[in-house]
């Protein structure tokens, strides 16, 4: 049976299986989910936990003689093995199936692997054990699902994001659960009342970094070329991850480069802004941004950060941030007089 990290804690309400089926790239959810079977079965009586790792130095008669050692007080053990990212070899295969048939009544067993296709569910090893296992696929939401993830998170704390609040959050967090989940326990710390508001994300946010991606990327389509200036030089201080700014930064061009095809196709911009969830507040700002960046200069923008990536993942003595800069000066709508990128 297959189930999601968000519906394992009711299925553990419900009894425990005999295995459990944990892969994913996540690890987050990973981690959860295991913490969430280890608590709920310490409640059965399995204390003892031992944990082997998949590799060319593990003796598998140790992982079978666990299954076979009877405790002194009778306690029940938890098994946890961890697969490698790599695919098993042949031989690994064999090993694991030939578990199956010392597991009982006092052993649960807990597979921790990288996240699986299609072609891997379809192993041997892997249908022997989920045939009588719950299988957890712990991966990381996609920009569609983060949405959906994020308000199912916000329930579980007892936080109630408005519209405006979620798409940000799913902007700001994508590829990144571990800083939503900090986030959304420092909110509820912050506003017991549970409410979030697009207004409290920003001045919450601003009380633990002196600037965020997002501030800049505001900057940046209301044209406030010092500012925007000012952000990146203190992101650059803070040691963030220029690869994030980039990637955030190209969310905001292209986005904007489909709203010039669909304004110039003649669709109005009012469902232009309803195509894209544009919140009202940022609607008038959008108009002027769109304005100042025709397509052919989105375009141009969008070629130099993709340089600025090739150079960042290529050249490690080069310096990209001072092109980050004059990208985001560029943006703004001013001259730029840094030699380009060659």
């Amino acid at each position: 049976m297959r189930v999601y990290p968000e519906q394992l804690k009711r299925h553990l309400a419900q009894g425990l299986c005999q295995t459990y089926l944990l892969f994913g790239n996540e690890l987050l959810l990973k981690q959860e989910s295991l913490q969430s079977i280890l608590e709920t079965s310490a409640q059965h009586g399995f204390i003892e936990k031992h944990r082997f790792t998949i590799d060319n130095q593990l003796h598998w008669q140790d992982v079978y003689e666990i299954c076979q050692a009877l405790s002194l007080f009778s306690v029940r053990q938890v098994l946890i093995i961890i697969l490698p990212e790599t695919s098993l070899n042949i031989t690994q295969g064999n090993a694991l199936k030939a578990l199956k048939p010392y597991l009982h009544q006092d052993i649960l067993l807990v597979l921790d692997g990288p996240r699986l296709n299609k072609k891997q569910e379809l192993k041997q090893w892997f249908t022997l054990f989920h045939k009588n296992g719950l299988y957890v696929p712990c991966n990381t939401p996609d920009a569609q699902q983060m949405p959906n993830f994020i308000k199912a998170r916000c329930r579980d704390l007892n936080l109630k994001p408005d519209h405006e609040s979620v798409l940000i959050l799913a902007q700001w967090y994508e590829g990144n659960l571990q800083g939503l989940s900090q986030s959304l326990m420092k909110f509820q710390f912050l506003y017991p009342d549970g409410t979030l508001t697009l207004i409290r994300l920003q001045e919450s946010l601003s009380r633990h970094n002196h600037y965020t991606p997002f501030q800049l990327t505001d900057a940046l389509i209301e044209g406030k070329v010092n500012r925007a200036v000012r952000i990146v030089r203190q992101l650059q201080a803070e040691a963030v991850e220029i690869t994030l700014l980039l990637r955030i930064i190209q969310k905001e061009i292209v986005q904007l480069f489909k709203m010039q095809e669909l304004w110039v196709s003649g669709m109005p911009l009012d469902k232009i802004f309803d195509h894209f969830r544009v919140w009202k507040t940022r609607q008038k700002t959008l108009v002027s941004t769109l304005h100042r960046l025709p397509s052919p200069k989105l375009a141009e923008l969008l070629h130099h950060l993709y340089d600025i990536e090739i150079m960042v993942k290529t050249d490690f003595d080069s310096r990209p941030w001072p092109e980050l800069t004059a990208l985001c000066i560029e943006m703004c709508g001013y001259p730029v007089l840094l030699d380009p990128i060659n």
